[in-house]
């Protein structure tokens, strides 16, 4: 067994997780998915997906480019740092800097991934947007989000510094050849940093997408490299799959999620919290497709054993450096209720790095279990299309929707709430999908709520903050198990923001995104329903959760 990594199971889950290990140990399966064999998924293009395997390698061999551009970054007289980005483009950059914070002598690191108006003003006063380094980072370079975040911020640099100047604030990471290359180079960016074809954006933590930041940020970009490298190692081709960290873990996901125990529920040390975000986007839009897949659980708060059902496994990522004393018990409490609890080490901030080769490995294998493609996306692209076509719609007529949600303060919400989640069932899930700003406060009033459904009908709980699911877990709420209950959440927005050059702007297309989406959750026979808060979003969520709670 891995060193790093302990689990407690139930006899007959503990059965078929060896059975399965002994599959892969008899099938040479460790050895085939490092030799790009498509074949042990589904036999479509999985080889062009897996640049990832070595990619902790060769950037420990540029590690020196890395803190080159970091160098150059830091003598230029920055002093903040902001990631225009979405899904896997900006989840990696946002754990590092909720993991270590601002570091002294280097520009602090800020992410955007929220098309809310409200949302992306908080950002902008939170930096000087003069001194910011601002870091486009598309690994398509046609990403919506993206690409109207760097309109938005190229005309205020441009009003604050001059359109000659304007272009040396922005970097951009993107593939060669892709469309942002093309405007980056006519904008005269400070650099253009490229991608690896071969990796998909969810995987794409070790690579320049979640690098460049690290090292702007002033991280030591060759530990967090080295302990993953280490861990590659660990994980090598010749390793047995009960000894291999990566192995180990993706054979419990699979076989537990094959015996309908497919919610992962990721409790993490306060000291790495926000991994879970990073994890989330991994699993679900990696395994959520064609009915099947692993639904992530993050955040959701440890209860007593009754308030679950048997549809759990829950993983343990323990900071060794920082342990929650709390955390400790009740997942001790959890394994002697019969619960299955993986437990992960990870010694310090820093070996970050190697859960993050750890777990794109675990995925991989995960998926090969399921029998799905992991590194495709197949249900994303329809928001994409659903958004497209309302705000192309909204561009000729000046009108979003003619739709007219439910909200929160009509007399027949509650009722139709309470006709929802009595749709719900043993094994199912809810998720709040909530396009509001993501803040604390807004955050503890979904996490009341949430809770109030785990309690009641002992199901697992998700929230997401939209439009940022939809570039997640969104794959799996559309594509996985038909499982799922949905509540999505809106509002009007109290200031809405201009983006340069067209009629819309960041409210209508924020709209549109979730407008969209719950168009399309409906088409797929989801049970969506959706509720609108008006104006003042902290009063609307309050009457949301008591809506809920009653």
């Amino acid at each position: 067994m891995d060193d790093t990594t302990t689990f407690q199971l139930p006899a007959d889950l503990a059965a078929a997780v060896r059975a399965t290990l002994d599959e892969w140990a008899s099938g040479d399966k460790v050895r085939r998915l490092w030799a790009r064999d498509a074949t042990l998924w589904t036999g479509a293009d999985e080889s062009s997906w897996l640049g990832w395997l070595d990619v902790a390698g060769n950037q420990l061999a540029r590690v020196n480019e890395l803190r080159g551009l970091a160098e150059e970054v830091r003598a230029a007289g920055f002093t903040h740092a902001l990631v225009l980005g979405m899904g896997g483009s900006s989840l990696c950059p946002e754990v590092l800097k909720t993991t270590f914070g601002r570091i002294a002598g280097h520009p602090e690191l800020f992410v955007l991934d929220s098309t809310d108006p409200a949302q992306i003003r908080a950002i902008e006063l939170k930096t000087d947007v003069a001194r910011t380094l601002f870091i486009v980072s598309s690994k398509s370079g046609s990403t919506l989000e993206p690409n109207i975040f760097k309109e938005y911020f190229f005309e205020r640099a441009r009003q604050l510094v001059g359109a000659d100047r304007a272009g040396g604030r922005f970097v951009t990471i993107t593939d060669p050849g892709s469309r942002m290359q093309e405007v980056a180079a006519a904008d005269g960016f400070f650099r253009i940093v490229f991608g690896v074809p071969t990796i998909g954006g969810r995987y794409s933590a070790l690579s320049n997408f979640g690098m460049v930041p690290a090292a702007i940020m002033g991280l030591d970009v060759a530990r967090l490299l080295g302990h993953a490298d280490a861990m590659a190692g660990r994980c090598g081709a010749s390793v047995p799959a009960a000894e291999n960290p990566g192995a180990l873990l993706g054979v419990l996901m699979g076989v537990l999620a094959r015996h309908r125990r497919d919610k992962v529920n990721l409790v993490t040390s306060p000291g790495i919290f926000d991994l879970g975000a990073w994890l989330e986007q991994l699993l679900a839009e990696s395994t959520g497709k064609a009915g099947k897949g692993l639904i992530p659980v993050d955040r959701e708060p440890l209860g007593p054993s009754a308030v679950y059902g048997d549809d759990r496994l829950f993983v343990y990522l323990r900071l060794a450096a920082a342990p929650d004393r709390a955390q400790d018990e009740a997942v001790a409490a959890l394994e002697r209720a019969g619960q299955p609890v993986v437990r992960i080490i990870v010694p310090d901030p820093y070996h970050l790095g190697a859960e993050f080769f750890r777990w794109e490995f675990a995925t991989a294998v995960a998926g090969a279990i399921l029998g799905v493609n992991p590194f495709d996306q197949p249900d994303v692209e329809a928001s994409k299309v659903a958004t497209r076509s309302l705000t192309d719609h909204y561009e000729k007529t000046g009108v979003l929707s003619t739709e007219s949600p439910l909200r929160v303060s009509d007399q027949a919400c509650g009722a139709a709430l309470k006709a929802h989640v009595q749709t719900i069932r043993p094994g199912d899930y809810v998720a709040f999908l909530a396009y509001v700003p993501m803040n604390e406060a807004h955050e503890a009033e979904l996490q009341a709520a949430r809770v109030t459904v785990r309690d009641r009908f002992r199901v697992a709980t998700c929230v997401g903050f939209g439009p940022r699911y939809l570039h997640s877990t969104g794959q799996a709420y559309k594509g996985g198990p038909n499982a799922g209950v949905f509540i999505l959440v809106t509002c009007d927005d109290a200031e809405d923001l201009p983006v340069p050059g067209r009629r819309h702007s960041f409210g209508v297309v924020k709209a549109a995104q979730a407008i969209g989406d719950f168009q399309v959750l409906r088409e797929r026979g989801r049970r969506a329903l959706r509720v609108h808060l008006g104006s003042d979003v902290k009063a609307g969520l309050a009457l949301l959760r008591q809506a809920v709670e009653a």
